[in-house]
């Protein structure tokens, strides 16, 4: 059999990073007995478990591992697959951070393969350029996100990853396959633009700064830009946990938990889901 070369995965897993598609490599760690696979050897899975490069075995590995793989993928945590018998099962059944599974295959032989997850950075984006957005900005990274940043603002304050003056230039730019939080931080400047940008493109999370009855009076302005209703309704508005917030730097503080709260909402319901 003609296997895929390490030189072959590393350009396929090289490609895969750089068009942001989220995917897990599987290494072969340990083999006891008769197996196919031998230490060292990878393979690369995508979201969907089809295997883009690499080879681990036959069917009794490869479904194990795909399954890993997928859930890997969905909840952002390494996992250990370990392929036994139905005799040697219950040896690993304590173990943390591990996965089961039988090998029916005649061989009878025991792998353990390391799955990790290769998933881009969520992507905060912040529309605006007063206290709140630039507070929030530079926190974004402390909590592990890539910062999209569209105001004027001088771009050497920021170290945003991308930065755009105006929603319309943000626009004319496509999306990463990152997932994407956005908050629009106008906050009278340009509000009703920044909201028909936000809300044209899909989000985890969708927040404006500002207050229920101030959202609610751009309703119709929104709608009349192609906004559905149903849209409407997702956004977090005013942003923020109720933690008495006053200064820009505490507001932008009780946004960032509303962030993580639903970020890792989101984490055990694909978990569960999966």
């Amino acid at each position: 059999m003609n296997r895929p070369s390490h030189i072959a995965i590393d350009k396929t897993q090289e490609q895969l990073r750089a068009d942001g598609v989220r995917h897990a490599v599987a290494t072969v760690v340990r083999t006891l007995s008769s197996t196919a696979a031998k230490p060292g050897m990878k393979a690369i899975i995508l979201e969907s478990g089809d295997f883009a490069e690499g080879w681990l075995g036959g069917g009794c590995v490869t479904s194990a591992v795909r399954r890993a793989a997928k859930t890997a993928i969905e909840t952002g945590e390494a996992t250990l697959v370990c392929l036994r018998p139905e005799e040697l099962l219950g040896d690993d059944a304590n173990e943390t951070m591990v996965t089961l599974a039988r090998n029916g295959c005649p061989s009878k032989g025991s792998m353990d393969i390391f799955v990790e997850p290769v998933v881009p950075l969520p992507e905060l984006t912040v529309y605006g350029s007063g206290p709140v957005a630039l507070a929030l900005a530079q926190i974004s990274r402390a909590f592990g996100f890539t910062l999209t940043m569209c105001g004027n603002v001088d771009a050497g304050e920021l170290d945003a990853d991308r930065h755009f003056v105006s929603p319309n230039e943000l626009d004319q730019h496509p999306l990463t396959n990152a997932d994407r939080y956005i908050v629009v931080a106008t906050q009278g400047g340009g509000d009703v633009a920044a909201l028909t940008s936000a809300l044209s493109g899909a989000a985890i999370y969708m927040a404006f700064v500002g207050s229920r009855r101030k959202f609610a009076a751009y309703g119709q302005k929104l709608l009349a830009a192609g906004i559905s209703q149903q849209r409407l309704d997702e956004v977090y508005s005013p942003a923020g946990v109720h933690i008495n917030a006053v200064t820009p730097e505490e507001i932008a503080l009780s946004i960032m938990a509303e962030i993580v709260k639903v970020r890792r909402a989101k984490g055990r319901s694909e978990a569960i889901d999966g």
